[in-house]
């Protein structure tokens, strides 16, 4: 079978700079783990692969859907599986998403749904009280209507567990970057810096002035702020301090989870020469699969 090399961490510690120098390396090809990057149009926002940065590496599951279309986890572990399962490659996964990654590699399969529910005239707080009467454990933020309505269907359904194994399917070797907190803040909070002078903005609006109000649109952090925005909801000043906000933030559960979920082996970015990052994780690689 193919090596398979998975490239994991929060936000802004140079995955994709390292997925590029090991797909060089090795010969192979990346695959996109990142939920948001799968769209096409959200370039800015995501801080997607440039096709200068590629580097004429061929990436797979990026730029695939259109904004308006919908695109699941269990689209993901299918498509994702398909290439896996059908490469010569040295396969490069890569990207922040932990449960794209989890379900990839995992045994971890989707309940079949036998009965619909409409909970269109349920409040927010009405579906959630509804869902700790089954499981008080279940902690489902109260302003994510979709996320509180799938919950409350796998419930009824009586399919919420889906069964997950801690085994790996395919033999991958785990990669982790990571960095100390007070570097990772100031460098997710330089990054959102650029990216407005790159046109975050302007990339946003696009969508906006269409009157496209689509899932990725209004829940991807740097999209769902400014769209507060161009609603006049809050002032641009403001939604620039929340988009760097939710980024530390989801950095900060990005970590948490994939430390928790998963057993990888962590390097440390060395941001003024990450050339010696690079040459840590190859020799790693080399080591394990020699």
């Amino acid at each position: 079978m193919n090596k398979i090399i998975v490239i994991v961490g929060p936000t802004g510690v140079g995955k994709t700079k390292l997925s590029i120098a090991l797909a060089k390396y090795f010969q192979g090809e990346i695959i996109n783990a990142d939920s948001m990057q799968v769209y096409k149009g959200l370039n800015i926002g995501t801080a997607k692969v440039t096709e200068s940065e590629k580097e004429n590496i061929k990436h797979h599951l990026l730029d695939i859907k259109e904004v308006s279309d919908s695109y699941s986890v269990y689209n993901f572990q299918k498509d994702g599986r398909e290439l896996l399962d059908n490469s010569d490659k040295t396969m490069i996964i890569v990207g922040g998403t932990g449960l794209y990654v989890k379900s990839l590699l995992y045994n971890y399969e989707f309940p079949t749904l036998e009965k619909e529910y409409d909970f269109s005239e349920l409040s927010n707080q009405e579906i959630k009280e509804k869902i700790l009467t089954f499981d008080k454990s279940i902690d489902v933020h109260i302003n994510n209507r979709h996320r509180l309505e799938r919950t409350l269907l796998l419930l009824l359904n009586n399919s919420y567990q889906k069964k997950v194994s801690n085994e790996l399917l395919y033999d991958a070797i785990l990669i982790g970057l990571t960095t100390d907190r007070k570097h990772l803040y100031q460098s997710i909070n330089d990054r959102v810096d650029q990216m407005i002078k790159n046109g975050l903005i302007e990339e946003v609006k696009t969508f906006y002035d269409q009157g496209i109000r689509s899932k990725p649109l209004l829940t991807g952090i740097g999209y769902k702020e400014l769209y507060a925005y161009f609603d006049k909801k809050i002032t641009l000043e403001e939604a620039i301090i929340l988009i760097k906000k939710n980024s530390r933030h989801y950095a900060k559960r990005q970590y948490t989870w994939f430390n928790n979920q998963m057993n990888i082996k962590w390097f440390a970015s060395d941001f003024d020469c990450f050339e010696k990052t690079i040459n840590s994780v190859i020799n790693y690689i080399e080591k394990g699969t020699n």
